[in-house]
């Protein structure tokens, strides 16, 4: 049941936004508590085995891991994200965690030390990108008309470009016409849009920063310029 849900947080954390996207699409009520990953508190620990965000408390039952997170909502809340096929939903299922990797290559993008290792991780990411490119629908959705799941968990990867865009012209996102009209769908959606605080930007440049990355050097060089 929806009555006490609470949700723990990260103000960063792209895999707490995918899951207060489905739960504002499924129009859910929950109360978010973000804490401080770098200074955990005890009684998060004690909840989370891993360590991670995010963490949805049900009652005094707390699950973990966001994918666990969303299927249990598609379970028990209305407003299906899914498709109702089985064949299409496990394919769904496929991509969002195609969008994990995707998370995993946007973190070695901006955490590389050196500029080979950047420009690798920059190639990396576009052939990925480039790879789902050629899957998409093109309207409006990933899959057409009807907002999903992978919408849902895609709306944070694209976060991180606004942001980039402000450093440079990485070029990641060029030639894919169908990834820069998803983009600009999902960052007009509001469950997308209000999934962060107004903080967000000026709290990932300064995460930026502090990475002491190859990207944080263009960072702080487009800042001076």
């Amino acid at each position: 049941m929806a009555a006490g849900l609470k949700l723990i947080s990260h103000k960063l954390c792209p895999y707490v936004q995918r899951a207060v996207i489905a739960l504002t699409e499924k129009r859910v009520a929950f109360e978010r508590i973000d804490i401080d990953l770098v200074n955990k508190p005890d009684w998060f620990l004690a909840i989370s085995p891993l360590g991670k965000t995010p963490v949805l408390q049900v009652g005094d039952v707390p699950i973990f891991e966001s994918a666990v997170i969303l299927e249990y909502l598609e379970e028990t809340q209305p407003k299906p994200l899914h498709p109702a096929d089985p064949l299409r939903r496990a394919e769904h299922r496929a991509w969002i965690e195609f969008a994990s990797a995707v998370l995993n290559d946007i973190a070695g993008f901006y955490a590389a030390a050196d500029e080979a290792t950047y420009k690798a991780k920059a190639i990396q990411l576009e052939q990925r990108l480039a790879r789902l490119e050629t899957r998409l629908a093109g309207s409006p959705w990933f899959d057409g008309d009807s907002f999903s799941l992978v919408d849902a968990v895609f709306g944070p990867v694209f976060r991180y470009f606004d942001v980039f865009d402000d450093i440079a012209d990485f070029g990641i996102l060029a030639g894919k016409p169908k990834l820069q009209r998803w983009r600009k769908s999902l960052a007009a959606r509001p469950s997308v849009r209000t999934a962060v605080s107004a903080e967000y930007p000026a709290l990932l440049r300064d995460f930026l920063d502090r990475r002491n990355s190859w990207l944080s050097g263009l960072q702080a060089r487009a800042a001076a310029a």
